[in-house]
């Protein structure tokens, strides 16, 4: 292959890897910088995967499987806000019980509608449409890089909105002074809880997208190993990223290249596909090791608020 035709490959691969990991930092960016801790993030992004498949299934519009897929996260998101502000609970407790709770409730279902752990194969008309489909030839470079689903540039495009969200923004300044002094906030008139609901929320939203993303381009199908820790990558580049959307983007082109280039080492049969596929993990691991010190958390992230009276 040409150089320019593995550039193409590799961006490609870039881009279906990426999005479902951004798009779930993203979500992972609001509940942290509003104070609540939520690692959850691997349950969400696992009912969203099979809720949007299952819809898509149904009614065979890749588009209303993949909101469908961010609705499902967002009921998720709502459990895991009543528990953390509306109770106290143990933030990383309550986001322990979802990563359970999630894949468990996903599997349950698929068993029950289709008598399989796995969800039926989506055909090409239920899955995600791609842009300017048939345009290009096969294999050119164009063909890689423009032919790809709308829904990655999508999610590349939401962090610069969220961006001007959280530091251009009344909500976001707001948003980031409940993560760092929730106290100065209430006396200032702010509802921190009501500000920490909208981002939980929000958290378990994008976390649905992003899970619905993957059985809807790449995979075609709900698995119970579909997400397999997608969920803890994309925490990880939210800290590699110091909690800022811009941070976290880079961080997922970083790991989202790892996963993308699985497929392109493995074909070649020199490495054994064992270690390939321990590529993004390692990375996660070197990345928190490395730059997790030059983080910093939210002041008041983990710390659960009581209302004065």
């Amino acid at each position: 292959m040409s150089p320019v035709t593995i550039l193409g490959l590799l961006i490609n691969a870039v881009l279906v890897s990426t999005p479902p990991l951004l798009l779930a930092a993203l979500g992972s960016c609001f509940s942290e910088r509003s104070g609540v801790v939520n690692i959850g993030i691997e349950g969400m992004m696992t009912i969203g995967a099979f809720i949007g498949a299952m819809t898509a299934h149904y009614t065979g519009n890749g588009w209303v499987g993949f909101f469908a897929g961010g609705l499902a996260g967002m009921v998720f998101g709502i459990l895991h806000a009543l528990a953390c502000i509306t109770f106290n609970a143990d933030q990383t407790i309550a986001g322990t019980a979802i990563n359970f709770v999630g894949p468990g409730l996903a599997v349950f279902m698929s068993k029950a509608l289709f008598n399989s752990s796995d969800s039926p194969s989506l055909t090409p008309a239920q899955k995600l449409p791609k842009m300017f489909s048939g345009t290009f030839a096969p294999g050119s470079f164009f063909y890689n890089v423009v032919e790809t689903y709308p829904a990655a540039y999508l999610s590349i495009a939401l962090v610069a909105l969220i961006w001007f969200v959280f530091f251009r923004t009344r909500f976001g300044m707001r948003l980031r002074a409940c993560g760092e002094h929730p106290r100065a906030c209430e006396t200032l008139g702010v509802n921190v809880r009501l500000v920490r609901y909208i981002c939980v929320i929000l958290s378990g939203f994008l976390a649905g997208l992003g899970g619905a993303f993957v059985t809807l381009s790449t995979v075609s199908q709900f698995r119970p190993s579909v997400i397999v820790g997608q969920g803890f990558i994309a925490i990880a580049a939210v800290i590699f990223g110091k909690f800022n959307p811009q941070g976290a983007l880079i961080g997922c082109l970083i790991f989202g290249f790892c996963n993308g280039i699985k497929p392109l080492v493995g074909s070649s049969n020199v490495i054994s596909p064992n270690l390939v596929s321990m590529i993004p993990y390692i990375v996660t691991l070197l990345a928190l090791i490395f730059f997790v010190g030059n983080s910093r958390v939210p002041a008041a992230s983990g710390k659960p608020f009581v209302k004065s009276d």
